[in-house]
């Protein structure tokens, strides 16, 4: 029992790994500071254990078998979510691009200068020195909701079938959500640090950076969307 416990709980560790996770939660936290991305992943995390735990314990105690049809449908709406991550990402770039002001002074003299609503973590850091409250990340905890119902979570819960006692799965599910927690929030901070590096250096750095989470996003999303939707017939049959 111990080593199907420890294995729960390593499993869990790694499929914090699996690209779209990785893909959704650098949208989540590239805007963010180290303790904030950690946030970020932790309640990633949470809500994956939530969904886990309420559909493990109905695999185990209700005998329900998840389809495969559902799965697939469950599958694409992560897609679209990515996609839709990916483009708002996208969209808050466009939107915070800098462009040119007139500025006129009294004496007549007319000048034009650069402005820009975004700010890196220096600027935010020196012009914010009070305390922020502390917010629930339900946005994350809502993508890893979407996580945990779909794709290679539901494999998962089909291997719950081979443990005899309900109360040893639920355990095995505890831990390896403990473990998807804990993956998460060192994922989140790993990539948080590059982030807000790149955040102190010249904008076209940051924003570059940006792009790249948010077209890798878009294009692993439509991937999926691709992937189970037309490939697998499941919207065109």
């Amino acid at each position: 029992m111990t080593n199907v416990l420890f294995l729960g709980f390593l499993m869990g560790i790694r499929h914090a790994l699996d690209a779209d996770h990785i893909m959704a939660i650098a949208t989540l936290t590239v805007d963010k500071g180290k303790i904030s991305a950690i946030t970020q992943g932790a309640g990633w995390g949470v809500g994956h254990t939530l969904t886990l735990l309420t559909v493990g314990g109905a695999f185990l105690y209700l005998d329900f078998v998840l389809s495969d049809h559902i799965a697939h449908v469950l599958e694409l709406i992560v897609g679209v979510m990515l996609a839709v991550l990916g483009l708002d990402l996208i969209r808050s770039l466009v939107k915070n691009r800098i462009h040119v002001h007139a500025h006129k002074h009294q004496d007549g003299s007319v000048h034009i200068h650069p402005h820009s609503h975004a700010h890196n973590f220096r600027q935010h850091t020196a012009d914010h020195e009070h305390t922020h409250p502390k917010e629930v990340p339900l946005r994350a905890m809502f993508v890893g909701c979407m996580h945990g119902m779909a794709g290679s979570s539901a494999l998962i819960l089909l291997s719950l079938q081979a443990i005899q006692s309900p109360l040893t799965g639920l355990f095995c599910i505890i831990l390896f959500g403990i473990g998807s927690i804990i993956g998460m929030a060192a994922l989140s901070l790993a990539i948080a640090l590059p982030l807000q590096y790149s955040a102190n250096r010249p904008a076209w750095l940051y924003d570059g950076v940006k792009s790249v989470v948010g077209f890798a996003t878009v294009t692993l999303g439509f991937y999926i969307i691709y992937d189970v939707g037309i490939a697998n017939g499941l919207l065109i049959n």
